[in-house]
């Protein structure tokens, strides 16, 4: 895998579950989640609101969906921002909308239903709404500054997927573009040091903003705002200091005497650890495009 496209998100469902289904027979539905969020801004002003979030969920999955999903229902939703994109038919202008496609879900909510929210619990009701992506900077950073003087900066990074056509079998992979954007100190320092093509980590919220042209349509984007980005396939000087380009392995430092063997403690440490198998249910070459 050349890049990471995930999304992780836990709201509730806004209103029913509709199913379809596609010609060639396979389940398909869209969930609604509306996800509260409460963060300190990067003039440190505290926000609270919400954002609604698009998830498209294909095949048992969405059967499951259409089952046992009723408006107002917890879920977690780990997936990938996909960005699909046409031209209007009336006026012929490029659109696109962006939303999740959902490779594991989970049903949060106990059978006994939902409790009610525990008083002054405060942040332990925070909800999740997390993006991270590993992908290159498709032009060079340019820094702005708003008219209440924060310094912000909006890059796009590009990610690829791959998957095997059900119908064909053939190999086939697109390519998403994300837009970032940072502020304060953050995006000071990345549009010093970063540059178009370079490898990147990103992680942050997504958010989903409206505006008005001037001709009176309404249009929407999808970003990703970024608390943390890190550059990629470069030295580190700490880490460096603790590689060894000879291939012999290198013992602990301060832990254990050179060429000592480890404890009948140590050996039955890692033992019992268990192997932990992160394959998902869903698997992209399943999913019907």
């Amino acid at each position: 895998m050349f890049s990471l496209n995930r999304v992780q998100i836990i709201g509730y469902q806004t209103q029913p579950v509709s199913i379809r289904q596609t010609p060639g027979g396979t389940s398909v539905t869209d969930l609604n989640l509306v996800v509260p969020y409460n963060f300190r801004s990067a003039s440190g002003e505290q926000l609270t609101g919400k954002g609604f979030h698009t998830v498209t969920l294909w095949g048992p999955m969405a059967d499951v969906a259409a089952q046992y999903v009723r408006p107002g229902a917890q879920i977690f939703i780990s997936g990938r921002l996909q960005t699909d994109s046409w031209e209007d038919a009336e006026s012929k202008e490029k659109r696109s909308k962006t939303k999740i496609v959902g490779m594991d879900m989970i049903l949060l909510d106990p059978k006994s239903g939902q409790s009610p929210a525990p008083e002054g619990a405060g942040n332990l009701l925070s909800l999740v709404n997390r993006a991270d992506v590993i992908g290159n900077v498709t032009k060079d950073p340019e820094l702005r500054t708003t008219t209440s003087g924060q310094q912000v900066l909006t890059i796009g990074v590009a990610t690829n997927e791959k998957w095997k056509d059900r119908a064909s079998g053939e190999m086939k992979e697109r390519a998403e573009f994300h837009n970032i954007v940072l502020w304060g100190d953050l995006a000071q320092s990345v549009s010093s040091h970063v540059k178009k093509g370079q490898r990147v980590f990103v992680s942050g919220r997504v958010q989903t903003r409206s505006w008005e042209t001037q001709a009176g349509a309404k249009r929407t984007t999808t970003e990703i705002i970024a608390d943390t980005l890190t550059l990629l396939g470069v030295e580190n000087s700490a880490a460096k200091e603790s590689i060894d380009m000879s291939g012999a392995p290198r013992s602990a430092k301060k832990t254990k005497t050179e060429g000592s063997a480890p404890s009948e403690e140590e050996m039955a440490a890692v033992a019992a650890v268990p192997e932990v198998n992160y394959t998902s249910e869903i698997k992209a070459e399943d999913l019907p495009f």
